[in-house]
């Protein structure tokens, strides 16, 4: 288990933490605010490419 946080990171990001199985997740939220594609794009695009990889399997 990695106990040590990179504490360089800016702090000023939402984090979110969560504890599964005795191991403490920190995950830092960040956005990129010149983005041209939304957040429901990204994630649409995401999940048409998970499905066109999961159909090759088929």
């Amino acid at each position: 288990m990695i106990d040590n946080i990179n504490t360089t990171a800016q702090t000023t990001a939402p984090t979110v933490k969560r504890q599964i199985n005795g191991t403490t997740y920190i995950v830092r939220v960040h956005f990129n605010e010149e983005a041209t594609e939304t957040m429901e794009d990204k994630i649409k695009r995401l999940l048409r490419n998970e499905v066109r990889q999961n159909v090759n399997f088929l």
